[in-house]
């Protein structure tokens, strides 16, 4: 079935744990919740440092996300956080399952 989920993968060269969860609670409205407009979130050490999934609802919502928290908070520097921007892919998803 298709769907206009869109979806993210960023790639953080030599990210670490502590890294992610700093900059998790620093743009996530709280633990165990997604931004408005996420509907899936998923993070983990990956080769050569961490990688982040994210499937927001539509290509506006992640726009509006990376936009008014995610790059502002990055910029403006998170303490303990992620010190270089990802390495960024997307993907205009054509299914997503479990269905909603």
């Amino acid at each position: 079935m298709a769907t206009t989920s869109y979806g993210i993968v960023h790639f953080f060269p030599g990210g670490t744990q502590a890294q992610y969860l700093a900059s998790m609670a620093a743009v996530h409205p709280g633990e165990g919740q997604l931004p408005e407009g996420q509907t899936f979130h998923a993070g983990g050490a990956s080769a050569g440092g961490w990688t982040i999934l994210a499937v927001h609802e539509s290509k506006e919502s992640w726009e509006k996300f990376r936009d008014d928290i995610l790059l502002p908070r990055m910029q403006a520097g998170i303490e303990g956080g992620f010190t270089t921007a990802p390495e960024e892919t997307v993907v205009d998803l054509y299914t997503v399952l479990p269905g909603r």
